[in-house]
């Protein structure tokens, strides 16, 4: 399939298809005059490239963790799930950053009720 058919089945963008090959994450071959192809599995392999960025893994952590899902073994395995470990502590951490931001902001909005409701009283 050419690359925008690609586009339209895996719901992403003919831009995003293009980022993913030059980051190493997709393949395709070319025809005579220089159009990519891809091949049926190439919808599914995109489709599991944006639930790795939609789950805020970086180009090169989906990179590291590509050979585990291309060529199961021992070895793979053991190397991703380390890598995916570092990635769930980084994302912990942050949402501990966002939630703390956020009792922040809570704390401040009740602050700021309360300053209202002694303005409308007074």
């Amino acid at each position: 399939m050419r690359i925008g058919e690609l586009a339209a089945r895996a719901g992403v963008s003919v831009r995003a298809l293009r980022y993913y090959e030059e980051q190493g994450l997709l393949h395709s071959t070319r025809s005579g005059s220089g159009q990519r192809h891809y091949t049926e599995p190439a919808v599914e392999r995109v489709v599991f490239l944006q639930r790795m960025y939609a789950a805020g893994l970086s180009s090169r952590t989906i990179a590291e963790l590509l050979p585990c899902v291309e060529s199961p073994s021992e070895e793979t395995s053991d190397a991703a799930l380390v890598r995916m470990a570092e990635e769930r502590d980084r994302l912990s951490a942050h949402i501990a950053e966002l939630i703390h931001t956020r009792d922040a902001l809570d704390v401040l909005m009740a602050n700021n009720r309360a300053h209202r409701e002694t303005l409308r009283t007074a």
